[in-house]
């Protein structure tokens, strides 16, 4: 291989450009997306707005005074002053979690009005290089949803970047608690449902003391199966049933709760003196004082669904709803039930339903049942969201994803998914029977999902935010202060229930490991493996290669490079299409991709090869959905790309071939097919860092032509020798492509771990990612091909 050294590569005239980088978008002064996050909103579609989150955020937040005080005291209250050291530990809880920590804080690190682990990821990787799959482009930095903040050079952001981007394991570790977080939430996604509906069926047995637990547990299942069986029809027609229900459960309990602090005892107000948390500490610190705190726990189970369902609203709207109806109601049903457990002692176990007037008790049941409902819909939900996000950062196997609305595209059902959350929701509420155990499942699950996100919050603020250290300290001690004893008391109570949770997140946590860890190997074996240009243009002579008519599509995980399928295919088939394009479907760490900005298109080789190369981008709440249109959009893209092509060039001549950037005119000259080659030189690209060297033109067959005699196979100027096509020529020709019919290519691979691997990666790659591979969907299947025009390639990867 022969290398150009800087100044060859400049000078224009002295050869093609054969760089495999991809080139920006076609159209740079593309209409810049319409940020909905950060408009003002009028103060009338403000609480409009604040009215619908009450349905979508705060229901599983709401539900807890349904079993927080029965998982407090599960052995009974003996002591008054417990009871209001219990409730002082509830009110201060939720002041520093959900009305500090979250609304006014983490709802701010939000990626464009994106919430959840995964936007904070995201968010992460634009700010630093961190993203383990190394498939990013400086182009995926010029979209509009693409934010990203510079640093000077020695400031503690710079130094932070740096150190992250220092070493793979940094990286891995930022990605293991990723995939904590995520998976502690799928398991929410479980326990949500099981402790809401049961608790509010529990309400039945309340006026008939005879009835059977087993009965309870039965109409529980039921209503769980009903729930799980609806899932396909999608929330979007009941959907605007779901704040009028929260909010008529908020006035509920809100006006239950001040009926209760008047008729039995108003002392419980002396709660909101925090010294009251000091003495209850002190007074059972040798009992049962864990016990305690995991049920205290559960009162702000839900706080992270403020964050992970923000994509709906804007910040302010759920702050708005928080302050006013949520918090307020929230304390007053708290510190109602506290007033009737202690005059009544012994009905801890069902105090809330216990403390309700008899006139509308069967109202409140009702209500409390659709509210459980509701907050287990929204839960489940945000699962959905959750795997579909893990899915585009290639962390999940690829599942069916049905939309259930034709007017919001986020609202998706997961059929794989769907059921084995009924699955695991029938057997953790039949298996437990009773709300203690399932509550400490629950507790676990919830903070670690809230220590995940204290941790994530810290190179956030200093690398995002920019903040000063002496508020990043003051923000994780006052997160941790709370948060690590509550984690002290779930993990003590593993034995009595906790651990469920833990082996749902394993298991999880376990399938998502695994499939990214052989994604991103698979990755590299491929980058490994692309032909180099040189390869490409020396095989017409040896194989004989003949162009049939149509269009062929190389579906390809690569970005740049020729992928190592294409290869394998003409060696074993010594013939390629007229027109070949390299469709590459991409997902990037961005909330979306306009779809004005979605493809990139550039040619490889000379213009009478016929050959590009197509990147579909993606961000991690777009879908690839069945579109007929994908295809069409991606023949017009090219089509698009060759007449801007054309009018950038001006006074060249058709036989010079230019990449975007130059196309635009963001400096360095054009480099051209010329005389630089005598005799037969050979050369090829190095796609993975631009290197240019040299090849031969005529050394492939050009698209409907013999090929040339041996002799021939010269390089020289375009004026010399044969024109190229017209732009006209060119786009008849690919349309007359178009029409004799598209073939999709795809690989079939096989990855097998290599001989010399380690025990636990063989298990790993040979036993859990094949079983994976087996049962998630084919590629044709995920990218919409007609198996009337698919072709697989086989191929077998050691990796």
């Amino acid at each position: 291989m022969a290398s150009l050294s800087e100044g060859e590569v400049t000078n224009r005239g002295s050869m093609w450009e054969l760089d495999q980088n991809l080139d920006r978008p076609m159209d740079e002064e593309a209409g810049r997306l319409k940020n909905m996050y950060r408009e003002k909103f009028s103060s009338a579609l403000l609480l409009r707005l604040a009215f619908q989150s009450l349905g979508v955020v705060f229901g599983d937040l709401g539900t807890s005074p349904l079993y927080v005080f029965y998982n407090i005291f599960p052995r009974g209250v003996d002591n008054d002053e417990d009871v209001i050291g219990a409730l002082s530990l509830i009110i201060y809880t939720l002041t520093l979690i959900p009305l500090l920590k979250y609304v006014f804080v983490v709802l701010r690190a939000n990626d464009n009005g994106q919430g959840g682990t995964f936007a904070l990821y995201s968010l992460l990787c634009r700010h630093a290089k961190i993203n383990t799959i190394p498939n990013q482009h400086r182009t995926d930095e010029e979209l509009t949803t693409y934010s990203r903040q510079t640093y000077e050079e020695n400031s503690v952001a710079e130094k932070i970047k740096r150190w992250l981007e220092a070493h793979a394991y940094k990286r891995n570790i930022l990605l293991i608690l990723v995939l904590i977080g995520t998976c502690t939430a799928i398991g929410d996604g479980i326990l949500t449902p099981a402790i809401s509906v049961l608790s509010a069926s529990g309400g039945i047995k309340v006026q008939n003391q005879n009835m059977s637990t087993d009965i309870v547990v039965l109409v529980a299942v039921v209503i769980l199966i009903g729930l799980f069986s609806m899932q396909h029809y999608g929330t979007d027609k009941v959907g605007w049933l779901f704040a009028p229900i929260v909010l008529l459960w908020f006035i509920l309990i809100g006006s239950v709760g001040a009926v209760n602090i008047h008729k039995y005892n108003n002392s419980v107000l002396k709660a909101y003196n925090p010294v009251y948390i000091y003495r209850f500490f002190r007074r059972r610190w040798n009992s049962d004082i864990w016990t305690s705190l995991g049920g205290v726990m559960l009162s702000i189970t839900g706080t992270e669904a403020l964050f992970a369902d923000l994509c709906h609203f804007p910040v302010l709207a759920i702050q708005i709803a928080f302050t006013l109806i949520v918090f307020p109601c929230l304390l007053l049903a708290y510190t109602g039930q506290a007033a009737y457990i202690i005059s009544h002692k012994k009905h801890v176990a069902d105090a809330f339903y216990r403390s309700i007037p008899d006139a509308i008790y069967w109202p409140a049941f009702v209500i409390a049942t659709a509210a459980a409902i509701v907050a287990s819909q929204a839960t489940i939900s945000a699962t959905y969201s959750i795997i579909k996000q893990a899915l585009a950062l290639g962390c999940f196997p690829r599942v069916k994803i049905v939309h259930t609305s034709k007017k919001f595209l986020g609202q998706i059902y997961i059929p794989d998914i769907n059921w084995v959350l009924l699955v695991l929701c029938i057997a953790v509420t039949a298996g437990f029977k009773n709300q203690s155990q399932i509550g400490n499942a629950y507790g676990t699950a919830v903070v670690i999902v809230m220590l995940v996100t204290t941790f994530l919050m810290v190179p956030i603020m200093l690398l995002v935010w920019k903040s000063h250290w002496v508020l990043v300290v003051t923000f994780i001690v006052l997160s941790l202060m709370v948060e690590v004893p509550y984690f002290v008391a779930c993990i003590l109570k593993i034995d009595q229930g906790g651990w469920v949770s833990l082996v749902i997140a394993t298991a999880f946590f376990l399938i998502m490991y695994v499939w990214h860890f052989c994604t991103v190997k698979r990755y590299e074996f491929e980058m490994h493996s692309k032909v180099s240009m040189a390869w490409i243009l020396g095989l017409g002579p040896s194989l004989g290669l003949v162009r049939v008519p149509g269009i062929g599509f190389v579906y390809t995980e690569l970005a740049s490079g020729v992928p190592h399928i294409f290869s394998h295919f003409i060696t074993n088939l010594p013939a390629i299409h007229s027109v070949v394009v390299f469709v590459c479907v991409k997902y990037l760490p961005v909330y979306t991709v306009p779809t004005e900005e979605r493809f990139l298109v550039r040619r490889i080789g000379p213009k009478n090869f016929h050959m590009f190369r197509c990147v579909a981008r993606y961000g991690y709440k777009d879908l690839h959905k069945r579109d007929e249109d994908f295809e069409r959009m991606l023949f017009e893209c090219v089509l698009f790309f060759v007449r801007l092509e054309s009018m950038m060039e001006g006074g060249y001549s058709d036989s010079d071939e230019f990449s975007v950037p130059e196309l635009a005119g963001t400096g360095g000259g054009a480099l051209t097919s010329s005389a630089f080659l005598q005799g037969e030189k050979t050369c090829s690209t190095m796609c993975s860092n631009g290197e240019l060297s040299l090849s031969s033109q005529d050394s492939i067959v050009p698209a409907q032509s013999p090929p040339p005699p041996r002799s021939s196979r010269l390089l020289t100027r375009c004026s010399e020798g044969e024109a190229a096509s017209t732009v006209g020529d060119e786009l008849e020709f690919l349309n007359r492509c178009k029409d004799a019919g598209v073939v999709h290519i795809l690989g079939n691979t096989i990855v097998r771990a290599r001989r010399d691997s380690g025990v636990v990666k063989k298990i790993a790659v040979d036993y859990m990612y094949a079983f994976m591979r087996r049962m998630c969907r084919e590629n044709s299947v995920i990218f919409n091909v007609p198996h009337e025009s698919l072709l697989n390639v086989g191929q077998i990867y050691y990796i």
